[in-house]
């Protein structure tokens, strides 16, 4: 019986059980492997969203709401049609949704999930191909919903009033309106690790899997830190590294909105330090980033900069690799040199 390395190391190929001797731990790091995996728009996202919605939509009255996918739309009261005629009052992010608001606190709430996206098209544009969910028709345009893939998670609610936004909020902390005291409140609720605890919505608002990485390489912390073994030192660095990395990608995405409209929001950006980075140097210390992968996510992260040099299991490919996994970063580089040296291919 043989499993293939795939998404870890294409190519090579282990036989279990128990012997995992041809495999080879250092070039199962390198060379580095394009991440393929799905982004959820984040803060940062949705935020560039909204600006670049807002001098196209607020103010104009919605004609109508074409939905061409039955999965989409997850309300019944109020009706769907009664927002077409009013006009757009209002935007606001609500974690990672777009809330559009019309005269008569009615809101329009829309998650993209993981592969939704948004698009601006000329005033009634055709819903073309599968991919294409739905289209709220404005007289200088169309905003057009797609998701791609077969699963439909992107979803559409309507609802009344604040009282109807407030239903359907996770409730996590908003961290650039909040103070060190209520994030560090917010995330010591549970004694989780920092990436989970980043990531949870009811804990923290608008964060997922990209940022959360890019802050904890900036504060200098380990992914798999726990909540309730943070120092006061290391609180007051998350926070900040927590507001000045969304902070710094929402200045930026806002920028590049008001040139055009955000149709490809992506997690990967060469201008990221670990995030999709895997394999690649780190920009403050050059060692190569690593990774840990489980189900359908990546966490990205510099050892020497974020956990002392230790090269974090992975849950997968460390449980098959058993001993030989590198347990640190020196150990890496010296099963790397044992691979040259023995002639073992790094691809």
């Amino acid at each position: 019986m043989t499993v293939p390395m795939d998404a870890y190391c294409p190519g090579q190929v282990a036989t279990v059980p128990g012997d995992c001797s041809q495999i080879n731990p250092a070039s199962c790091q390198r060379p580095p492997v394009p991440c393929k995996l799905n982004h959820m728009p984040e803060l940062p996202d949705i935020a560039a969203y909204l600006s670049a919605l807002e001098p196209r939509i607020v103010g104009q009255r919605l004609h109508q709401v074409r939905v061409a996918s039955a999965f989409l739309l997850r309300t019944v009261q109020p009706p769907l049609r009664s927002a077409e005629g009013r006009t757009v009052s209002a935007l606001r992010r609500v974690g990672k949704r777009i809330a559009i608001g019309m005269e008569g606190d009615l809101w329009l709430m829309l998650h993209l999930m993981i592969a939704g996206r948004l698009h601006w098209r000329p005033a009634g544009a055709k819903l073309a191909g599968r991919n294409s969910l739905a289209a709220f028709d404005f007289p200088n345009g169309s905003l057009v919903l797609t998701e791609a893939g077969t699963k439909r998670r992107a979803s559409l609610h309507v609802l009344s009033g604040e009282k109807g936004l407030q239903s359907i909020d996770p409730g996590g902390v908003e961290t650039l309106e909040s103070n060190l005291d209520s994030f560090r409140t917010a995330l010591m609720t549970e004694n989780r690790t920092l990436k989970r605890a980043l990531t949870d919505p009811r804990i923290v608002s608008g964060i997922g899997n990209a940022y959360s990485d890019e802050i904890l390489h900036a504060a200098g912390l380990s992914p798999i830190k726990q909540t309730h073994k943070l120092e006061p030192e290391e609180w007051e660095r998350l926070f900040a590294a927590t507001r000045e990395t969304l902070q710094l990608w929402i200045d930026r995405l806002k920028t590049e909105a008001k040139v055009e409209f955000p149709e490809k929001v992506t997690a990967f950006r060469k201008e990221m330090a670990v995030h999709g980075r895997y394999g690649q140097p780190c920009p403050r210390c050059g060692e190569p980033i690593q990774r840990i992968r489980y189900a359908d996510n990546e966490t990205n992260y510099c050892a020497r900069c974020q956990t002392e040099g230790r090269v974090l299991a992975d849950r997968s490919l460390s449980r098959l690799l058993g001993k030989d996994w590198p347990r640190t970063l020196d150990e890496l580089e010296s099963m790397t040199r044992r691979a040259r040296g023995d002639g073992v291919p790094m691809s």
